[in-house]
């Protein structure tokens, strides 16, 4: 499921970046870069970024209350909601509201990154890969020194979904720019039906 989450933020920021030219809907380490380089610069989008950021920290509280809100089917309320939000990007890019849609997404990536985020002493990066590549390094650098390394493969596979996602997004968002949501919303929704039936076979939720 993580892997799943990551290909979809690959594909959304993607076609965010390209949609508001150079700036992200999910990675906040990149918008707060651009950030102080707008301040320094006098730059006069540098509103930009700033509501960017708020958009992703107001996505994680709202995926952050909708799965607290009960004990059982979290990853439903979250996947449902982020759905939500990027049908309504999708409906707003159609009618050319820029700012309305860049605002669901970036919303929805804030909400993504809560969607297996239960444990919050361990929370999962979803729509961001440095601490992935942390781990990965850190592991290398354990079998320089001899030390067996376990438990880094699964970080590889979230950064390759991430790569894969953002590459498939940038492609949609050149061929055909204005299906490039839809199919994030398509994808997102195969998601949630993936979810439902691992929670089925598991027994919770």
């Amino acid at each position: 499921m993580a892997i799943g989450i990551a290909l979809l933020a690959g594909f959304v920021d993607a076609t965010g970046f390209l949609q508001v030219d150079g700036y992200y809907v999910s990675f906040m380490t990149g918008n707060t870069t651009l950030l102080a380089l707008d301040i320094a610069s006098g730059a006069r989008r540098v509103l930009v970024p700033a509501l960017l950021i708020a958009g992703f920290v107001l996505g994680v509280a709202l995926g952050t209350w909708l799965g607290d809100f009960r004990q059982t089917h979290r990853k439903r309320r979250v996947l449902s909601a982020v759905i939500a939000l990027l049908v309504g990007a999708a409906s707003a890019r159609a009618s050319g509201w820029q700012a309305p849609s860049l605002a669901c997404l970036v919303l929805a990536m804030g909400a993504l990154n809560t969607t297996l985020s239960g444990n919050r002493r361990n929370p999962v990066g979803l729509t961001y890969m440095t601490g992935a590549l942390v781990r990965v390094g850190q592991a290398l650098g354990d079998r320089i020194n001899g030390t067996r390394a376990s438990g880094w493969s699964p970080f590889v596979w979230l950064w390759g979904a991430l790569l894969a996602g953002a590459f498939l997004g940038a492609m949609a968002t050149q061929q055909v720019p204005s299906a490039a949501l839809w199919i994030a919303v398509t994808y997102a929704a195969l998601l949630l039906l993936a979810s439902e039936v691992m929670a089925r076979r598991s027994g919770s939720a």
